[in-house]
């Protein structure tokens, strides 16, 4: 039986450690809140942050101390918010076993540096690249807590550890491919957020079908020719973690970006619309960091400046359509 730890107990991480169980392994989860961590070895529930897993997996137990939960893990997943990912792995830093393979679960980019989640887990853990994979997909946590069909990929620079974390994570409802573009897989789940939030907010505004539709079509071209720019390769965009993740983000209240952009699109403030949605959505700061990256790429982001103006600016969802269909008429 396989030792995994899962470095925070949100709503994913709970789930995705679920998932682990099911599929055999050992599950030591670790949170900074001795609440939650109390919750889930007297109880095996985790009701503050996932509330239909009615019961956990008994191989699931859960860990205040950092290096009592990754000691002799032989897979270690991250599952914290992409903003304070840095800050919450440094304590980690030196912890984990010589061969320990890291995974990250997070879909972000830094901000104020644009650094992808892979950047930021191997630079702060001083990770070989061959000990990282990156799990990505369209995995709504409730859904897979549910124990729902779903799917997801892994990538990873080293083939073996892709493998490695794919049969881990793999039961008979949880289906997981493999893949070497750890690029791409981390631009689509970090660049189809902030589409979900405009749709989220055309949806709010009252706007139906076809404008979903262009906005989230308008939305997967941009983050393809933005991570092609950044080295990921195309097709990864039109998979599983690029298609796959956009529909379920774009189109699911389960989306807490979908959520916020909807709050926002009924006229809510950014303060109203984080209360009602408990919490920000990682589209919002992941949005200037998207335009960040286009401008050092030269790249253009319409979607992703637009929704930039809606946040920083107050630009009403009227507004942010009208500048997507603002410019010149060019080539589709």
């Amino acid at each position: 039986m396989t030792k995994i730890a899962v470095l925070g107990a949100g709503a994913w991480g709970t789930a995705f450690a679920q998932v682990l169980a099911d599929a055999g392994n050992q599950v030591v989860m670790w949170d900074i809140d001795p609440d939650v961590v109390g919750e889930i070895n007297s109880q095996h529930s985790n009701t503050r942050r996932l509330p239909n897993a009615k019961r956990l997996p008994d191989a699931i137990i859960a860990e205040g101390d950092r290096a009592g939960a990754v000691s002799g893990a032989e897979i270690v997943v991250v599952a914290i918010a992409a903003q304070h990912a840095c800050e919450a792995l440094t304590q980690f830093k030196g912890l984990l076993g010589h061969d320990a393979i890291a995974v990250s679960l997070m879909k972000g980019i830094e901000r104020g540096t644009d650094r992808r989640m892979d950047q930021v887990v191997c630079q702060t853990l001083d990770l070989d690249p061959v000990r990282f994979a990156a799990v990505s997909g369209p995995n709504l946590s409730k859904e897979v807590a549910a124990r729902e069909p779903s799917a997801t990929v892994v990538a990873s620079a080293d083939a073996d550890t892709a493998m490695k974390v794919a049969r881990a994570c793999t039961t008979d409802y949880f289906k997981a491919f493999v893949s070497d573009d750890v690029i791409g897989l981390e631009m689509c789940g970090s660049l189809k957020n902030v589409t979900a939030l405009a749709v989220g907010m055309s949806r709010g505004a009252g706007f139906g079908e076809n404008t979903a539709a262009m906005i989230q079509a308008r939305g997967l071209a941009e983050l393809t020719a933005l991570g092609e720019a950044c080295g990921a390769k195309s097709k990864t965009f039109a998979g599983l973690a690029g298609v796959g993740d956009l529909v379920a983000t774009c189109g699911s209240s389960l989306s807490r970006n979908y959520t916020f952009g909807f709050n926002l699109g009924q006229g809510k403030s950014i303060e109203e619309a984080t209360r009602v949605s408990k919490g920000v959505a990682e589209g919002v700061p992941t949005t200037d960091a998207v335009v960040a990256l286009g401008r050092r790429y030269r790249v253009e982001t319409p979607l992703a400046t637009a929704m930039s103006h809606v946040l920083d600016q107050g630009l009403s969802c009227r507004g942010m359509i009208d500048e997507l269909f603002g410019g010149q008429i060019t080539a589709e």
